[in-house]
């Protein structure tokens, strides 16, 4: 059935018995108290408050499917991940020079071309988003950059957040001083926004897979 809208510029007082009845589907609105008036085939209405419409924020309680949903910036309480999945970045490239790590695209890279060269790893958001806009203070991200090593192997020599230098604490004490031949090299940075100039701690790792 095809939907029809009454747009009546009426007040409540003459959506009375008397006024045409509106079949289901049908709607008109009345000026007066802001509220949609929804025909159910007889001389009832249904009202339905713009207060009552939904919003942008959503507030979901209770057992909730969510399927195909795409969620931006959600506060998640206390969840338990069942089957969870992450989305990789695998791309035929080689490490070397700087390596934009744009977290908007993931926050897990795979290359899988022969590092040709040390490199320096810059993460940020994307080319026109800087990490430090996604992260109040206190919050973190951790970043996972998996480095396919050929015959001759090399490292992550330097580290940026947006552009600017920081030096990570290392895992062991020690930063790594070169890479693992003929192995994939998986890298792990967890950064922590400690302050909004911005400062930054960053946690990191270099683990040999072979």
């Amino acid at each position: 059935m095809a939907v029809q809208i009454q747009l009546r510029n009426d007040t409540a007082a003459n959506w009375t018995s008397a006024n045409p009845v509106l079949a289901q589907g049908e709607m008109g609105i009345e000026n007066d108290t802001d509220k949609y008036k929804i025909g159910d085939g007889s001389t009832a209405w249904n009202s339905l408050s713009y207060s009552s419409l939904p919003s942008d924020a959503v507030t979901l309680t209770g057992v909730e499917t969510l399927t195909n949903k795409t969620l931006t910036a959600p506060v998640v309480n206390n969840a338990v991940l069942q089957g969870a999945e992450e989305s990789w970045n695998v791309a035929a490239t080689a490490a070397t020079g700087t390596v934009n790590f744009d977290t908007l695209t993931s926050t897990a890279w795979l290359y899988t071309s022969d590092a040709s060269g040390n490199w320096t790893l810059n993460v940020r958001g994307d080319s026109g988003t800087t990490l430090a806009s996604l992260l109040n203070t206190g919050d973190s991200i951790t970043v996972v950059f998996a480095v396919t090593q050929g015959a001759t192997a090399y490292y992550n020599s330097a580290f940026q957040i947006d552009g600017s230098s920081v030096t990570p604490e290392w895992q062991g004490g020690a930063a790594p001083a070169a890479g693992n031949a003929s192995s994939v090299d998986v890298y792990v940075y967890t950064i922590i926004k400690t302050a909004a100039t911005p400062t930054y701690t960053v946690l990191a790792s270099q683990t040999q897979f072979a």
